[in-house]
């Protein structure tokens, strides 16, 4: 089968592999829609920390937010699995921990990460193995682009669940990127008032024309009270700022990661009253998006700017994009 390896740093193409088989426990699924992120492009660029502390190496097969139909059921696994439509969690943990067995998988010491983490294989390929234990059921309501949309949609919706708005309450998005905006989209279906902050024209200019009117550069932010303030900017100044912003006794919540460490005055923190709040992965949130996305509540569509083949990763990840507004690519493997 045909997959896209990142074989160095700015380096990869499509190859042909051995195509998976599933083994216990495990599923096959061919590929529908996969979508890129941040960390696909730091794998490429060679910048991913995972990279230099032995969680990844080389050669990789990358694509952590995908969905598709399983096509092949291994030993143990209900052979009704096959021919439904699915996505799945990124995070594949150890099953035994004490973490896993509280729930916390995706905190698991030892966990693998589809095309993150531990050379598991990830979606840009035209199929891919899955434990079952990891799959969620797609429903008609959502839709190819929908469902590679859920992984991003988990972790947007666990960053506003931290910020636990309730309706008419202030929310501050820092960032509005394809998290960020989703992140936004769950604020605003809560009944929350949501404004965002952004360094761009362009970035404003299309989370207004998603509905967002309270768009704003950092010099026409305007002095409000803010119940709640979500960073999933990556900016390594805007940690600090969030604090800074968010009233007394409000919630911050960190879901951006910056490419170095973030400054942050406890004292601040702790004379405000502040509850800060942390996440990492989808994996709590997937079940819940996918129940927002079929109901219409949040229709994350909108942020997919293309739909290319594996064929053009290699310009994608090292930056040539289309012109617009929309922050996300998916790749559709069968191209």
């Amino acid at each position: 089968m045909r997959a896209f390896v990142v074989t160095a740093p700015g380096e990869g193409g499509v190859v042909e592999v051995e195509p998976p088989s599933a083994a216990p426990g495990e599923v096959v699924v061919a590929v529908a829609r996969a979508g890129i992120c941040g960390t696909d492009a730091e794998f490429f660029d060679g910048s991913m920390p995972y990279l230099h502390d032995g969680h990844a190496r080389y050669p990789m097969r990358l694509g952590h937010e995908w969905c598709g139909t399983v096509v092949e059921s291994g030993d143990g696994v209900d052979p009704a699995w096959i021919g439904r439509r699915v996505t799945g969690d990124t995070m594949l943990g150890c099953r035994a921990c004490r973490r896993c067995r509280g729930g916390r998988q995706h905190l698991c010491e030892t966990r693998t990460e589809i095309g993150i983490r531990g050379g598991r294989p990830g979606a840009l390929a035209e199929r891919l193995a899955v434990p079952v234990t990891a799959l969620h059921p797609l429903p008609d309501a959502v839709g190819a682009a929908a469902g590679a949309m859920v992984e991003p949609g988990g972790n947007a919706l666990r960053a506003v669940r931290g910020a636990d708005p309730r309706r008419g309450d202030r929310v501050l998005v820092l960032g509005p990127g394809t998290i960020g905006l989703l992140c936004a989209m769950f604020a605003r279906a809560a009944g929350a008032e949501v404004h965002l902050l952004g360094a761009t024209a362009a970035s404003l200019e299309f989370a207004r024309s998603l509905g967002f009117r309270d768009a704003w550069s950092p010099d026409r932010l305007p002095g409000l009270p803010f119940d709640a303030v979500i960073d999933a900017s990556g900016a390594p100044e805007l940690p600090a700022r969030a604090v800074e912003l968010v009233e007394p006794g409000g919630r911050v919540v960190y879901i951006g990661l910056a490419g170095r460490p973030s400054l942050l005055d406890t004292r601040l923190l702790a004379l405000k009253d502040v509850t800060a709040v942390g996440v990492l992965s989808a994996s709590p949130g997937l079940a819940g998006t996918i129940e927002q996305y079929a109901s219409g509540a949040v229709d994350p569509v909108p942020l997919v700017a293309a739909t290319v083949g594996l064929g053009e990763m290699a310009a994608v990840l090292a930056g040539d994009r289309p012109a617009g507004g929309a922050p996300k690519i998916h790749v559709d493997p069968r191209r």
